[in-house]
């Protein structure tokens, strides 16, 4: 069997003879007849596809001038149903003879036709052969036509796209002959046909046998038809995406343009539709016009109704984000229709299928590095540095002495593969300086392999305390066209709270937001793939994310960064205290909006608030009580603010409410509160009465 034989042969055969038909296909299975093996099939007979076509089979013989035409021994008519496989059919229709004599004008002719013509017809003819027995033989003859609705036959032989045979059949003009004996479990016979995108809706078959001189009574004859397969009734959609602005350009406006298409050859009108668009980072939406509606938080474009023939547009226009030089990819798919289609499955995310579709906008621009931010640290900084550090290769986490604030902490996650290579120091995760930014220092490798362009490696530092910001380098965010798309995501944490920094780009990437995608290929030892991140606010944490973008394979090969010195800021205390005050109540209207009059009582509180980034220790506040007042004594009460300041304290300065976790007093005309301890961003707060003299 050839190979385009056999690839034919096995789609036929995986749609008719396993019963597991593709979702968009239909078949019509002999089996639907009700008969037994052997049973006869009547000159005119229908059997409905598994869309509902119907197919209608009539057959017929003509008895030339020669001898005599009849059954062949053991059938009981020329055309009967047949479940034993022969040349790969079964079940099948088994068309028999047996002639007394050579004669071309012996023969079966049976007509197929289909309620609608359909696309993507297939069908076998097996067993068709040449055999021999004695001095007695036989020749297969057949002749296939189709006609694609206008009334009008044509032999299918003379477009040889539309079949392929097997190894003991040969063809001339008019159609095909056996020139070899095929077994019963062989496909030398079979004869497979696939019209394709050509519309069918009658397929015509003419069985003889090839005219030959010599042999007078050649042997019977048979041959077996299989069922078909077509495309199923449907809507047959498919989608484009257009970038309809010509230089778009960073932080003007671009469109988008999808388009939805019923092709003319669909039997139904789809209904239902619906598509969803993926907006890439570095374009925000802004607005949308076109048929049906757009939900820009779901990206889900609701389309309704297209009739075959038709298509609908939706434009999208939103801003450009990204930086010169950056590619976005903008991506979507048909994800709903009522209706079979008959080459593609919605929502299937398969990008080869004419339901999705991409387009790709390239900001307009030539990229330069961009110029990281000033880190300004009132204190001074502090650097961790990669140079004096060691790390076992291999290991994902790790805990150092950090100056005098503390111990700083590294772990690291995989959602891949971590790779080793001697060339970069071994086993990743590894402190190497090749990979070096060109800074030709040492920096912590990470090389990994990703299943996929979702998957990511985690690095997790966490600081001895919180600091007022940091500054650090990432060497070689880049980009190799089927292998890797970098990405890198960073943010901060402090207190439990989101933290994002400034990413600066280099000229192999441009930055989104706290992320930095590659797009451009970068050396070991340059520049242009380094990105910089730079935090200005205070942060406990820093959590870098790595993995790939849309521009990479779905399968990712091997793909690294590597992450150098962290300048930190040191810690400072910055301590305010604020004081508020309420007339609680009055001699003459008691608690019903008092009045500040003598005798009146007034709520004081003074709240004492840490907002720098290191803890403070030993915090201590006084307020005198001016004479116009007198404290109301065992008034004090704590909290970490104003609203709950409810624990109470006593008058003097000594006891275990002193620590409880704040203490309080009152001697000498003067109120008093402490704090052993405050942590930065957080307060405290002391209230207290006093009486209008």
């Amino acid at each position: 069997m050839t190979a385009r034989l056999f690839a034919l042969f096995a789609t036929l055969a995986a749609l008719l003879l396993a019963g597991t038909a593709q979702a968009q296909n239909a078949t019509a299975a002999w089996s639907s007849l009700g008969l037994s093996n052997g049973g006869s099939v009547g000159s005119s007979t229908a059997i409905t596809a598994s869309d509902g076509t119907t197919v209608s089979t009539a057959w017929s013989t003509t008895v030339g001038g020669a001898g005599t035409f009849a059954v062949a021994s053991g059938y009981n008519n020329y055309v009967v149903y047949n479940t034993p496989a022969i040349g790969g059919v079964s079940p099948g229709l088994l068309l028999n003879f047996d002639a007394s004599r050579f004669d071309a004008n012996n023969k079966i002719t049976m007509d197929i036709t289909l309620n609608r013509s359909v696309t993507g017809l297939a069908f076998s003819i097996a067993d068709i052969d040449r055999e021999t027995t004695g001095n007695n033989y036989n020749r297969d003859a057949v002749a296939v036509y189709y006609d694609t609705g206008n009334g009008t036959f044509v032999n299918a032989v003379s477009n040889s796209a539309f079949w392929s045979d097997g190894s003991a059949v040969t063809n001339d003009t008019s159609g095909w002959n056996g020139t070899a004996a095929s077994a019963n479990n062989s496909t030398n016979g079979t004869l497979t046909f696939n019209f394709g995108t050509t519309a069918v809706k009658r397929i015509r078959i003419v069985y003889n046998s090839y005219t030959v001189s010599g042999t007078a009574n050649p042997t019977a004859q048979f041959i077996v038809l299989s069922g078909l397969a077509f495309n199923a009734k449907g809507a047959d959609l498919s989608l484009g995406n257009t970038l309809l602005t010509s230089s778009p350009t960073s932080g003007g406006l671009a469109t988008f343009r999808l388009t939805v298409t019923n092709a003319s050859t669909s039997t139904d009108t789809a209904t239902d539709v619906k598509v969803t668009d993926t907006l890439p980072d570095g374009f925000t939406y802004v607005s949308s016009n076109g048929t049906g509606s757009f939900n820009a938080a779901t990206g889900v474009w609701t389309v309704g109704s297209i009739a075959p023939g038709a298509s609908v547009t939706l434009d999208i226009t939103g801003t450009v984000n990204a930086s010169a030089g950056a590619t976005l990819t903008n991506t979507a798919e048909i994800t709903a229709s009522d209706q079979n289609d008959p080459d593609s499955t919605p929502g299937n995310g398969v990008t080869s299928e004419d339901d999705y579709a991409s387009a790709t906008l390239t900001v307009t621009g030539s990229r330069v590095a961009g110029t990281p931010p000033t880190l300004s640290c009132a204190a001074g900084t502090v650097v961790f540095d990669w140079s004096n550090r060691a790390w076992t290769a291999g290991s994902t986490s790790n805990s150092y002495s950090f100056d005098t604030l503390g111990t700083i902490s590294f772990a690291l996650a995989n959602q891949g593969t971590w790779l080793s290579s001697s060339t970069y120091g071994g086993q990743s995760p590894v402190r190497q300086n090749v990979v070096n930014g060109g800074l030709n220092d040492y920096a912590l490798f990470e090389m990994v392999n990703m299943p996929n362009i979702s998957a990511e490696a985690t690095t997790t530092i966490t600081l001895p305390t919180a600091l007022p910001g940091a500054q650090f380098k990432i060497f070689d965010v880049d980009y190799y066209s089927g292998q890797f798309a970098d990405k890198v995501t960073v943010e901060g944490r402090y207190n439990g709270a989101v933290v994002t920094p400034t990413l600066t780009n280099g000229v192999s990437n441009y930055v989104i937001g706290n992320s930095a995608y590659g797009d451009g290929l970068s050396d070991d030892a340059s520049a242009d793939g380094t990105v910089t991140v730079t935090f200005s606010q205070p942060i406990d944490t820093i959590i870098v994310r790595y993995g790939n973008h849309s521009m990479a394979p779905s399968d990712p090969g091997q793909q690294a960064i590597a992450l150098h010195d962290i300048t930190f800021c040191r810690p400072s205390t910055t301590l305010a205290v604020s004081k508020t005050s309420s007339v609680v109540s009055d001699p003459v209207s008691g608690t019903n909006n008092p009045k500040a009059i003598p005798g009146a009582t007034v709520r004081y509180c003074i709240l004492v608030a840490n907002t720098g980034s290191s803890a403070a220790t030993s915090v201590a506040a006084s307020d005198p009580i001016p004479a116009t007042l007198t404290y109301v004594a065992g008034s004090i009460y704590s909290g970490s603010d104003c609203a709950s300041a409810n624990t109470a304290e006593d008058d003097n300065d000594t006891g275990s409410d002193e620590s409880d976790p704040y203490g309080a007093s009152y001697a000498s005309g003067t109120v008093k509160a402490s704090a052993p301890t405050l942590a930065a961003g957080t307060s405290f707060a002391i209230r207290f009465d006093a009486t209008v003299n």
